[in-house]
């Protein structure tokens, strides 16, 4: 199957969790402790407010045909895989944010609780041409494709109430779900292999010396 995947999906990239529980050494607590909290306070998750990032899908009737309302899937490179994910003692915290670039994601709640999604923009280069205006550099990503790192100012985070879900677009830069229960189960479309040979991450708190933090309401 691998023989048939685009090129850059073909090398295998080692997987780097934004919320794998890791053992803290000494070094990474002094980092947290001297890292900048950034407090996101969270957006209502609609069509239009979601739009630089992905989709917003709802209930539909049942024999309305497709169109623009309907997920604009990219599933080609490779066999999709649709599985129920069981999620337990997620913080409304991060500092690592990840990103697909050889397809698009859909999550969901499968109890329809609210959940929380931290958000940047697709950066990645399709093209050798570097000058973008941004300040940061481009990077090798493992997995073959360049991109340019997210700015700790174009991270955004995103409510998610009800039976919706979100599709991310290719690319596009996400770092959840989190959520206050103490576990939640969450459906997940992308591709059979994406967490092995197309996992991106971005550690703010290496690079930017910051983390995030949800902002709840009073």
């Amino acid at each position: 199957m691998l023989a048939a995947i685009s090129s850059h999906r073909l090398q295998l990239c080692p997987i780097s969790s934004p919320f794998r529980r890791v053992k803290m050494t000494s070094s990474s607590v002094d980092a947290v402790k001297a890292a900048k909290t950034i407090k996101l306070k969270p957006l209502d998750a609609t069509p239009a407010s979601f739009a630089n990032f992905g989709q917003v899908i709802s209930a539909s009737h049942d024999r309305q045909v497709f169109g623009p309302q309907d997920a604009q899937l990219d599933l080609h490179r490779g066999t999709p895989r649709f599985y129920i994910m069981h999620i337990e003692d997620r913080e409304l915290s991060f500092s690592k944010i990840t990103h697909h670039a050889s397809v698009t994601q859909c999550l969901g709640s499968a109890s329809g609780e609210e959940w929380y999604l931290g958000v940047a923009k697709p950066s990645i280069l399709e093209e050798p041409e570097f000058d973008n205006g941004d300040l940061k550099t481009p990077t090798q990503s493992r997995c073959g494709h360049t991109y340019v790192p997210p700015h700790p100012d174009n991270v955004y985070m995103f409510r998610v109430t009800g039976t919706k879900f979100l599709k991310l677009n290719r690319g596009t830069w996400h770092a959840g779900p989190l959520f206050k229960r103490k576990s939640m189960d969450f459906y997940n479309l992308e591709l059979s292999d994406t967490n092995v040979v197309d996992h991106t991450t971005h550690d703010f708190l290496k690079n930017d010396g910051v983390v995030f933090l949800v902002e709840e309401d009073c």
